[in-house]
């Protein structure tokens, strides 16, 4: 599919859309209607506070923090916020790393009306925490005391050290919720997430309540969270799915279970997990039978790792950009069948359009957009790419709009989506079109393969990368050989012990890309094995 620019105005009935994509559409691009039980997430995390406050919230590095203690700092916090003139509406820069006192500074925020934009201070360099605190205008800065001297802050801005702060002990007086503002409606930013930045400076995705509410307090996206269950936090806290974790667990009145350095250790403790494929395939599923329900996004998941999970728990594999508020389609994969992205959301609608904006039949491929509830309010400071990105709906009306993913996709004849990778991720070999993601799956269709990873090195070559290091990669390329053209089998199939990840849990592709010209010398060779690459 050829980069084009697609109209979609200015109302669906001047589209000339087939009966059947118009069937399709109906039956399968509406997502079920629910209402969530709350309509801010903070109150629902305060309903937990106020009915089981000995309830434990959060658990880190053996430190643990109630219900109700947790909404006491907060009230307290959110208190001396608006004291130094936070107002709805406003962003609070939440520039700490993974601890309790982050989850006092992320609800004090909210409980204002405004807007919390978090970082792990130590992975996002200075420069574009500058950036952040620029772009969102930010006065108010919350972080933790060791972190401090490494936040460049202006003499306008004034820090808030979280642990100092907690210090203080709350009081009874503190068990009164700090009133909300008459401005503080579902359409109210609940935190603005900064993309990583990777290929330009970082663009903030304005999220709201409502987004947050629709997706965290319905089913499945709530993924069955409930007193007594232990969820993970080992995502980064400027990821999108870490609010998933934090804000999900918290809202249900689950315990948060924070790591430290060990994944494994603390996923081990837990009954929930949320994560990347990439991060799943780290862990051991012997030692994690305790877990319940795992929620997979951010990459296409491997079908070997969705096998091996959900043989003895519930698995979702889901996907969504972090502008359709973390996750907007999700499959509860019962080990059998096709592993897809599954159907829409509640509340959610999805719309897989052709080049000239018509909707697809079942089995076109087409480009997928959405929209319903899950779309966010646009880029921070950046209405042009938001225009870009961000159209009306012509299919919704009212005034609702939608959000061009840039993926791929196709409905099944049962009513799900596959992902067929990104638009960027289809690249010309040799003149030919190639879809990446798919020459990782044929690879992966070896049995010796858990994880593949192919990238385009140059107009004639691809190369593929295979874990673990102990891949037949003959037998990997032989599968490729049998499924795909001959142009899309990869010249260059590197072995390696770990596929390596940014910091964001997804495969770090510039690396590999970097190990891949490393090697280019033996594409004649056409296969190398790579230990500790």
């Amino acid at each position: 599919m050829r980069e084009c620019e697609i109209t979609l105005e200015p109302a669906a009935s001047r589209l000339p859309l087939p009966t059947d994509a118009q069937d399709v559409w109906q039956r399968f691009g509406r997502g079920p209607t629910d209402q969530p039980a709350f309509l801010l997430i903070h109150h629902a995390i305060e309903a937990h506070a106020a009915v089981r406050p000995q309830g434990i919230a959060a658990h880190c590095l053996g430190e643990t923090i109630s219900y109700g203690e947790l909404n006491r700092q907060a009230n307290r916090l959110a208190t001396l916020l608006r004291q130094q003139g936070v107002a709805p509406g406003d962003h609070v820069a939440l520039f700490v790393e993974r601890s309790i006192p982050m989850l006092v500074g992320m609800l004090a925020a909210l409980k204002v009306g405004a807007a919390y934009i978090p970082q792990h201070v130590g992975i996002t360099p200075s420069a574009q925490l500058r950036h952040i605190m620029d772009v969102a205008s930010t006065r108010v800065v919350l972080t933790l005391s060791s972190l401090k001297s490494q936040i460049p802050l202006t003499s306008q801005q004034h820090c808030i050290c979280l642990d100092e702060f907690m210090k203080v002990a709350s009081t009874p007086a503190d068990d009164l919720n700090v009133a909300c503002s008459p401005s503080s409606t579902p359409d109210r930013l609940c935190f603005v997430l900064f993309t990583s930045g990777t290929t330009g400076l970082p663009n903030g995705v304005r999220v709201t309540q409502r987004n947050v509410c629709n997706i965290l307090l319905t089913a499945p996206g709530n993924l069955g969270m409930r007193p007594g269950l232990k969820v993970g936090q080992i995502l980064n806290i400027a990821f999108d799915m870490a609010a998933w974790e934090i804000l999900g667990c918290l809202a249900h009145g689950a315990t948060l279970m924070i790591r430290g350095k060990d994944i494994g250790q603390t996923a081990e403790q837990c009954d929930v997990l949320i994560a990347t494929p990439s991060i799943l395939g780290t862990l051991d599923p012997l030692r994690c039978r305790q877990v319940k329900v795992v929620a997979l996004a951010g990459e296409p998941c491997p079908r070997a790792l969705a096998d091996r999970w959900s043989s003895f728990c519930t698995f979702y594999n889901a996907c969504g950009p972090t502008e359709t508020t973390i996750v907007n389609t999700m499959q509860h994969y019962r080990g059998e069948g096709p592993l897809t992205i599954g159907k829409p959301t509640p509340n959610n609608t999805v719309y897989v359009l052709d080049e000239a904006g018509r909707l697809c039949k079942v089995g076109e491929q087409g480009e997928m957009w959405a929209g319903g509830d899950c779309v966010t309010a646009g880029y921070l400071g950046n209405p042009a790419l938001t225009a870009e990105r961000y159209r009306p709906d012509p299919f919704l009306g009212q005034g609702r709009m939608m959000f061009r993913t840039r993926d791929l996709g196709r409905w099944t004849v049962n009513g799900e989506l596959e992902h067929l990778g990104r638009v960027d991720d289809q690249v010309k070999v040799r003149g030919f079109r190639v879809e990446l993601d798919s020459v990782s799956a044929a690879l992966e269709s070896s049995d010796s393969c858990e994880r593949a990873v192919t990238l385009k090195l140059d107009s004639r070559h691809l190369a593929a990368f295979v874990y673990p290091v102990t891949t037949d990669i003959d037998d990997a390329r032989r599968r490729c050989e049998e499924r795909l053209a001959y142009y899309c089998v990869p010249s260059l199939i590197l072995a390696v012990e770990q596929i390596p990840l940014t910091s964001r849990g997804k495969v770090d592709k510039r690396l590999l890309l970097e190990w891949a010209m490393a090697h280019q010398a033996d594409l004649g060779a056409a296969t190398r094995s790579v230990v500790n690459a």
